[in-house]
């Protein structure tokens, strides 16, 4: 079931590199079941927090009717960054799984250890790898096509 969670979340990723946006995409599950789907819009919408997770968070608290998403999962294409981090937290959600890493930003294993830091109240589990190749490769290709467009 990861895996078939993480496809949802590339289909997602490939949603924002239509649009010329980063490729990352999320979605959140309870029961089984996706509830929200998000995508990211920070360039369409001259928004920076428009990532891919504050997106599907919205909308799951909106299909829940509550901010908190205790029996929720998260699953992302790219480690959260700190902001997406914060909100993962605050929102209660029981598991966040990750696709690759985020050398320069990601804040649950790269650069700061947001869940290793003590004093918060919920602490979410954390599994990360799932479908690692194909979350990194599509981050890679699309800021290869970038460089390329410039020359």
């Amino acid at each position: 079931m990861k895996e078939e969670y993480m496809r949802a979340a590339l289909r997602e990723a490939e949603k924002a590199k239509k649009i010329d946006e980063v490729p990352i995409g999320c979605v959140i599950v309870k029961d089984d079941k996706i509830i929200a789907r998000g995508h990211n819009l920070r360039e369409t919408k001259q928004q920076s927090i428009n990532h891919a997770e504050i997106i599907a968070i919205q909308k799951a608290c909106k299909k829940v009717g509550s901010w908190r998403l205790e029996d929720c999962d998260l699953y992302v294409t790219l480690e959260p960054c700190c902001m997406c981090a914060g909100a993962i937290l605050q929102s209660r959600i029981r598991t966040v799984i990750y696709g690759t890493t985020d050398p320069k930003g990601g804040s649950i294993e790269s650069t700061l250890h947001m869940y290793e830091q003590p004093g918060y109240n919920h602490y979410p589990k954390v599994e990360s790898g799932v479908l690692q190749n194909e979350c990194s490769q599509l981050l890679k290709n699309f800021f290869k096509e970038k460089r390329l467009k410039r020359k």
